[in-house]
């Protein structure tokens, strides 16, 4: 569909990194797209880098998809940075594409999922992107909670939420 290649092209993300294989982010071999700005700024975060909004690169949905896709052992796409729903109508095109392309979602975000249902309601971007997550990890990364024995999370408040 022509439509959503010219999406792709025309649409830009403002990014800290991607690793293209992880599996640390969610079930099974993940691309992981590290966005770029955060407003929780959470202490003792390990992606402090990321919380700058006019830090990282501006790229293209196409060049990310480039770097991750075609790889017969992507299970699906890790959206996390920074704050994913700060770039909610561009990673809701890029949830778009994996979705077409058989690969599930997760997302990680400083917000709680009340949080993000209550800013769905007057925000229709952030609607969006949340209608297209399979898998949220919810809440702000609490240093007094730290927890290294948890999996996909850093600490205890964090939840893991099938939606």
């Amino acid at each position: 569909m022509d439509n959503i290649a010219d999406q792709l092209q025309s649409t830009h993300l403002r990014i800290a990194g991607i690793i293209p294989e992880s599996i640390v982010d969610g079930d099974g071999i993940r691309a992981s797209i590290y966005v770029q700005g955060c407003p929780h700024r959470c202490e003792g975060c390990h992606n402090s880098h990321t919380h700058e909004f006019g830090g990282g690169e501006l790229v293209s949905l196409a060049d990310i998809i480039k770097q991750v896709y075609p790889n017969p052992l992507l299970a699906g796409l890790t959206f996390s940075g920074g704050e994913p729903f700060s770039q909610p109508k561009q990673l809701a095109v890029l949830a778009d594409w994996a979705k077409a392309n058989g690969l599930n979602i997760w997302c990680y975000s400083g917000y709680t999922h009340e949080e993000l249902l209550d800013l769905a309601k007057t925000d229709e971007a952030i609607a969006n992107l949340l209608s297209k997550i399979d898998t949220l990890v919810d809440g702000k990364f609490i240093e007094n909670q730290k927890d290294l024995t948890l999996r996909f999370r850093g600490s205890s408040n964090q939840r893991i939420i099938k939606l």
